[in-house]
Order: C-alpha cells, then sequence, then structure tokens
C-alpha cells in the first residue's frame, strides 16, 4: 500500500504565517504538524509515500530528506491550488494500480492504522475503502454520513447545511486499486465542483464504505489557529506521537 500525503493549497486560515511557510511546517509544541501526520504513515508501515505541497516543498524537503531507510519518497510540485482532484493527480504516475492511504495533512490523529494498512495488504479481493470518522459538534464543515436504522452508513453529505449526524468524516482515507476509476468517473460528472465525497459516495453506493469512528478527541483538522492551538495541547500532554514507531517499541 502506498501513501500519497496532500500538503497543498494557500492555507489561508493560518494567514500570515502560511505566507511564509506552509502549514504543515507550523509546530505542534514542539515538532512541526507534518511530523504526526507522516509519523502516523510510517508507523501503519507504509514505505511509498508521495507528499504533494505549494512552493513551500523545498522547506519540506529539506526537513524530510530522503526518509527512512527501505523508504521512497516523492515530492510532487502544485504549481496552483486548482482544486483536490488536480493536486492528486499529480501523484498518480507514482500510485497507479495498488491500494493507497490518501492523507490531507493537517489532519492528526491518535488512531493508529497499521491494522487497517495491514488488511488491505492482504486481502485479495478488492477490500473497499476505509473512512476515519469522529463525533463533532459542528460537522457542517465537513462531509457528514448518512446512518441508517442500524448505524450503517448510507451516504455522505458534503458540508451540509443541516448535517444529518453528527458523524464528521475526517481527512484520512483508505482506498483499493479502483481508487482512480472512481476519480475519473466523479470528476467527468461534477467538474470544477468536485470533492473527495463524490469518490467515497460511490464506495458507500456500492456497500464497499467502512465507517471508523474514532470519538472525539482522537481527530484534529490543524487547519485554524484554534485548532492548532489544541493540538498543540494535545502535542504536550503526550496524547500524539510523532515518531516512526509505537511509543511501546
Amino acid at each position: 500500500m502506498n501513501a500519497i500525503l496532500v500538503a497543498g493549497g494557500r492555507g489561508s486560515r493560518l494567514y500570515p504565517f502560511t505566507r511564509y511557510t506552509q502549514k504543515t511546517l507550523l509546530p505542534l509544541y514542539n515538532r512541526p504538524v507534518l511530523d504526526f501526520a507522516l509519523g502516523t504513515i510510517r508507523r501503519a508501515g507504509i514505505k511509498n509515500i508521495t507528499i504533494i505541497s505549494n512552493e513551500f516543498i523545498g522547506q519540506i524537503a529539506r526537513h524530510i530528506g530522503s526518509g527512512l531507510e527501505g523508504e521512497k519518497i516523492h515530492y510532487v510540485l502544485e504549481e496552483e491550488p486548482l482544486g483536490v482532484a488536480h493536486a492528486l493527480n499529480l501523484a498518480r504516475p507514482y500510485n497507479q494500480n495498488c491500494r493507497v492511504l490518501v492523507y490531507f495533512s493537517d489532519n492528526i490523529t491518535t488512531l493508529e492504522l497499521s491494522d487497517e494498512v495491514a488488511r488491505f495488504n492482504n486481502e485479495t479481493e478488492s477490500p473497499g475503502c476505509v473512512l476515519v470518522a469522529r463525533e463533532e459538534s459542528n460537522p457542517e464543515a465537513f462531509g457528514v454520513a448518512v446512518l441508517d436504522e442500524n448505524g450503517n452508513v448510507t451516504d455522505i453529505v458534503e458540508k451540509p447545511e443541516n448535517p444529518p449526524s453528527n458523524l464528521a468524516i475526517g481527512g484520512i482515507y483508505l482506498f483499493d486499486e479502483h481508487f482512480w476509476d472512481y476519480l475519473d468517473l466523479a470528476v467527468s460528472r461534477k467538474g470544477d465542483s468536485f470533492s473527495i465525497s463524490d469518490i467515497t459516495r460511490q464506495y458507500v453506493q456500492l456497500d464497499k464504505a467502512k465507517l471508523l469512528s474514532i470519538g472525539e478527541e482522537t481527530w484534529v483538522d490543524c487547519g485554524t489557529p484554534e485548532s492548532l492551538l489544541y493540538a498543540s495541547q494535545m502535542a504536550q500532554d503526550g496524547k500524539l506521537n510523532p515518531e516512526p514507531f509505537p511509543r511501546d517499541r
């Protein structure tokens, strides 16, 4: 399984800091945001990682370098912020014909993905996708899960005015080898209005989506000053792990 770490966009909610650096290089206590995202990917056992970023890709490359022993790190420049589909397609040459973890880099989690990644690596049949979700008091800023009476996900609504549940879908996804086909189909249907939910909804409609709900504190979107401060406190309290290995190693 490969990983695509999406660290693009302008980070306008974190101006003026993001005029001078990429938002994932901003600190969570004593380490950059990027280290926590990359730590989650590495602890899951993924060795082939593509990082997409804006004009600050050089700063990221200087920080990470060529990666750990046995890793392949691909750096991809997003010259203009032209949307999620455009950014993902920039990573496509390095991630064809494989299963892929798509990780939007300002999402920090205490969730360990090693079991799910191992399952995706070992499944002979296409395993579909895994959606990471959490209970959110204001879910209208996210993709939101629609559930049936048995708690199964039946749809995903992007940034609804009236959320059908309080389960927000986070920016961390595991996709099987059909990911690029579904992306192409979604883009052909939606064009510039495309969102990642247009891919996940296709998996949901095929009953090939697994919802992984992880509670309230285990996923933080570090895209605002308030959430960056909150995640920094979690890091200072030792709740987040930026290292490539589990704490008990």
